[in-house]
């Protein structure tokens, strides 16, 4: 017969071993509920859908401030995590976070801020998330920037020999009937100029500009700004450009696999545009990098045909040269004409051989 104690510590064993199994067998238990419930966490994917894809701002006025909204919700099981909102070229958009449960709504905010000009604005933007089926959403932001001034011409063709430029009368009105007036008057180079009173308010101005025709040689394109003080347009801008005394062909001389010091012949033709007589005096480097020599002038309608000899100067090492030819016209004006040269390719010793 076994002594008390030695059956007490076996019994005492069989209930640690069962109480082992059933704390072994809770742990395999949690075990395998989370491995099925990390299974089928990995199975919830977000979904992202938008209300609409085009925040459209519709008809705005010059210089205001938009901001619109894109709204959306995630129709998914799984956490949606907007990773990044593609740059959109003056649009300001902004979120209020980056993360969405399933069913939860956002909303991304899109700000813009329209011009003087009328314009339509049309930009698109992309964005990107955790979303498996649509990674990458494309939102369209558009609006149309109405003015409601109005102004007559839009371009001013002007010319050297005609009376004031040939430059007409500018006329600027409100669409609106609402009065304003003209606060600014800017041209390019001041060659054109008018008298304005900015005090005086109206719903239609006729300006009568004056033109500065020596001015006006030295800028042959530019534009003129008119400033306003209407709430829906603050300037005018009107583009200019001039038909100028002489035209030069080619305007830029480009010569392809020049030998150093040799003379080449090129034709050069120069023509009044105002069909007006005049005299080539010379013909001459600017720089005195290219020899340049009038071999003949011969005469065509309203001007002359030129063919001259161009010297390429010795290479130093270099690929190509540059220069300027001046035209001297009878009676002070200079005409350019610019050259390029290229040097023909040298092949070397081993090439040779």
């Amino acid at each position: 017969m076994k002594p008390e104690y030695e059956i007490q510590i076996s019994h005492n064993t069989k209930r640690l071993g069962r109480i082992i199994g059933l704390i072994c067998g809770l742990v395999l238990f949690l075990q395998i509920g989370c491995q099925e419930q990390a299974r089928m966490t990995d199975n919830l994917v977000p979904e992202i859908k938008f209300e609409k894809m085009i925040c459209d701002f519709g008809e705005i006025g010059p210089n205001t401030k938009k901001t619109g909204e894109l709204k959306f919700t995630n129709v998914g099981e799984g956490l949606l995590e907007i990773t990044k909102v593609g740059n959109c070229c003056g649009v300001v958009t902004r979120l209020d976070k980056m993360e969405y449960k399933p069913g939860e709504s956002g909303a991304l905010i899109v700000e813009w801020s329209s011009g003087a000009r009328e314009m339509t604005f049309i930009r698109q933007m992309v964005l990107h998330s955790n979303d498996p089926n649509t990674p990458a959403v494309t939102l369209t932001v558009k609006a149309k920037v109405v003015l409601q001034i109005d102004w007559e011409p839009k371009r001013l063709n002007l010319f050297l020999d005609e009376e004031n430029g040939g430059c007409s009368n500018i006329t600027i009105r409100s669409l609106d009937n609402q009065p304003f007036s003209v606060t600014g008057f800017k041209s390019t180079g001041d060659c054109i100029t008018v008298d304005y009173d900015p005090s005086v308010k109206a719903t239609k101005y006729v300006l009568e500009p004056r033109v500065d025709t020596e001015k006006l040689q030295k800028s042959l394109k530019g534009r003129i700004n008119i400033s306003l003080d209407h709430p829906k347009g603050d300037v005018a801008i009107i583009l200019y450009s001039v038909l100028p005394k002489y035209t030069v062909n080619p305007p830029l001389l480009i010569i392809f696999n020049a030998e150093p010091n040799k003379p080449i012949v090129r034709t050069i033709s120069v023509l009044n545009n105002y069909k007006k007589d005049f005299e080539i005096e010379s013909v001459s480097s600017k720089n005195n990098i290219v020899a340049m020599k009038l071999l003949e002038q011969k005469k065509i309608s309203n001007g002359y045909q030129l063919d001259v000899e161009i010297t390429p100067p010795a290479d130093e090492g270099q690929p190509r040269f540059t220069d300027e030819f001046l035209l001297k016209i009878k009676g002070g004006e200079s005409l350019s004409i610019k050259c390029n040269g290229y040097y023909s390719k040298r092949k070397t010793n081993l090439e040779t051989e």
